[in-house]
């Protein structure tokens, strides 16, 4: 049984509707850090909606559809980890910001490859985070991609988040396609790893540019005939990676 105190009575708007320029989503079970981050985005103009668990933040996500989620990884109920990837199962495209204690650079790497977004640990600056917030939003604004895109036997569905190889199905995470899409989007262009990590993983701290290495490792394998030879993900030694339609 949902508590309807955390639908109702904690999904208070921080401003007049007609002020607000979005809605965002906080899931956090501190009160304390609740009222901090309604404070923070009211001053930005965000009307803030909150849910004190798991279950509660996947009710207000699916009813509100918000701009974006602020989003704890110990929740009661459901789970940040588990609560993330059903966020982007409904919505792929709203942004996913974890706020976390957990510093661990495992517990990161993993977060993005369910879909987060952007990563900020506890404690946290303000305005680092509401910068972080806002540039997650103006990537996802960014003009929508063709709805399918070819390359060699390769068929791309950007809207519903599937891809086929001639004519078959590919397993793909969130992560990996987020990649592919930015690669897609940019299109010969060369594109150093550091790009790759501010643009795709949307985070200032990352342990290794071994990172994005490993992750085009693996979209070769199931992307290219030969992933030893590839013919769109290429590297351009000394400077980055360039994707070939």
């Amino acid at each position: 049984m949902i508590d309807p105190q955390n639908l109702v009575a904690q999904a208070q708007n921080s401003l007049p509707l007609a002020k607000s320029i979005g809605t965002i989503l906080v899931v956090e079970d501190d009160p304390r850090m609740q009222k901090t981050l309604q404070r923070t985005f009211a001053q930005e103009h965000y009307a803030t909606v909150i849910a004190g668990d798991g279950q509660a933040g996947l009710d207000l996500f699916c009813k509100e559809l918000p701009v974006a989620v602020i989003l704890d990884l110990i929740l009661p109920n459901i789970s940040g980890r588990e609560l993330c990837k059903q966020f982007k199962q409904v919505a792929a495209e709203v942004p996913v910001i974890v706020l976390s204690a957990i510093s661990e650079v495992a517990d990161k790497v993993l977060l993005l490859e369910l879909g987060a977004d952007d990563y900020v640990t506890k404690p946290f600056s303000p305005r680092e985070l509401t910068a972080r917030v806002q540039a997650a939003i103006r990537r996802q604004r960014k003009p929508a991609v063709q709805k399918v895109y070819r390359f060699g036997d390769c068929e791309v569905d950007f809207s519903k988040m599937t891809i086929r190889r001639g004519g078959n199905p590919v397993v793909i995470t969130a992560h990996e396609f987020k990649l592919l899409r930015f690669f897609t989007e940019n299109a010969e262009r060369v594109l150093s790893r550091d790009v790759l990590l501010n643009e795709v993983w949307g985070y200032n701290f990352y342990p290794t540019t071994r990172t994005v290495d490993n992750q085009i490792l693996k979209l070769r394998q199931k992307l290219e005939p030969d992933p030893t030879n590839p013919r769109h993900l290429l590297t351009i030694y000394g400077a980055g990676y360039k994707f070939v339609p």
